[in-house]
């Protein structure tokens, strides 16, 4: 898509405040060099967010000889994003401040079965409305929402268009949330949410090339190429999971056989664990955070059958990720999501290990592979910066910039 002037302007105002945001406080001369901007640019910039009131001046920083240079930081109380994490199994939204520390949490369960549109709608409403009121904000302040749901997703229209694991086809996401919620709406997925998190605060910052391997029920991979997102012609960069590992292996819910996600998705390590031991105490059979939880404990007890079964994951996942490596040459390679987070250092062992037999030798010796240290959801952190890419956005719309991303869903009034 042709970028025209006034798109490139807002992508640089989003590139300043991110930086503002990492690296609060800060002064106009290390946002330039920091962003390749030139300093007329970036004092521009600046000052167009000292207007909108999303940062601050905070004072000078002592040089040696010539002027102090001025600092800015972000205005933490300056507005309010909301992160929305629809998975398949919860709904995890959070509440952030301008800094994007968390103001509120709230979780809803989704049972089996309740997956229909309507029903997850109905979580994520209840949701958002919950942290809007734990934190007190007032609607004016929510300068919007961002939304992550798993599957491929169309940002531009608001459409989840396929979602294996619910059989979602083509289902106006956005427009159904907006008969409920009152703020300012845009869609993407996790994996772009999770690689966003990563290079803002986690393990990807400062790093040109990384993948950001997501498990959960659903497994992707987040790329960050270049030391920025890489979304792919449609959108649908990353669909790694439904890659092919095992030949005319498991059945998967995308129609196709043998998927990585198969092995290595939380459902997948159930099936590892049933074939090994289909009696086991750890297995939980409806429950899929109750078996990986039980799982985490007895590798820590050193449970053979939990060792084994974080082995054989591990193996799985290994040669996976070597794919990853072997083709995309990253620096960094970081296990993010539920999964990656409740087995831990145990899996990330077994990994590297598993890699270490599989990947090239010169691509591997340049990647480190890590676990993502960010300690709140990356999902519902990562959509929060769509909300903020948003609220960029619309202020170039109100000035007369054409839209050429996400477009808006709201209602005209708040949330009871």
């Amino acid at each position: 898509m042709k970028r025209t002037s006034r798109d490139i302007r807002t992508a640089n105002r989003y590139e300043v405040l991110r930086q503002i945001i990492a690296e609060s406080p800060t002064s106009r001369q290390e946002l330039a060099a920091a962003t390749g901007l030139s300093l007329a640019t970036v004092a521009t910039l600046v000052g167009e967010l000292l207007d909108l009131r999303m940062i601050t001046e905070v004072g000078f920083e002592d040089s040696a000889g010539g002027r102090p240079r001025g600092l800015v930081a972000v205005n933490a109380s300056g507005g309010a994003l909301i992160g929305v994490d629809i998975a398949e199994t919860y709904v995890h939204v959070e509440l952030f401040d301008l800094a994007l520390n968390v103001l509120a949490r709230a979780d809803e369960d989704m049972r089996p079965g309740e997956s229909r549109p309507e029903q997850v709608v109905g979580h994520v409403a209840a949701a958002v409305g919950s942290v809007v009121a734990q934190a007190g904000v007032e609607a004016a302040r929510v300068l919007g929402v961002g939304v992550s749901v798993p599957g491929q997703v169309d940002r531009d229209t608001g459409v989840a268009e396929y979602a294996p694991n619910w059989n979602w086809h083509d289902v106006p996401l956005l427009d159904l949330l907006a008969e409920h919620i009152a703020y300012p709406l845009h869609l993407d997925n996790p994996l772009r949410a999770c690689a966003v998190a990563e290079l803002w605060f986690g393990a990807a910052r400062g790093r040109g090339d990384a993948v950001v391997v997501n498990l959960g029920t659903g497994v992707g991979a987040g790329l960050a190429l270049g030391g920025g997102l890489h979304r792919g012609v449609s959108n649908s960069a990353g669909e790694w999971g439904h890659t092919t590992l095992v030949l005319d292996g498991r059945l998967c819910h995308c129609g196709n056989h043998g998927c990585v996600e198969t092995y290595v998705g939380a459902p997948g390590i159930m099936q590892n664990l049933r074939e090994l031991s289909p009696q086991s105490p750890l297995l939980h059979p409806e429950d899929q955070t109750a078996t990986v939880d039980a799982l985490a404990r007895a590798v820590a007890a050193n449970d053979p059958v939990a060792v084994k079964v974080v082995r054989d994951t591990a193996r799985y996942l290994g040669a996976g990720i070597s794919d990853l490596i072997n083709l995309l040459n990253p620096e960094v390679v970081v296990l993010s999501s539920w999964v990656a987070s409740r087995l831990g250092e145990p899996l990330l062992g077994e990994v590297r290990a598993a890699v270490a037999r599989h990947a090239l030798r010169r691509p591997l010796a340049a990647t480190e592979i890590v676990l993502s240290p960010i300690p709140t959801d990356p999902v519902s952190l990562g959509a929060a910066t769509f909300a903020l890419e948003g609220a960029l956005q619309s202020v170039g719309q109100r000035a007369g910039t054409k839209r050429t991303t996400t477009p808006t869903r709201s209602r005209t009034a708040p949330p009871s």
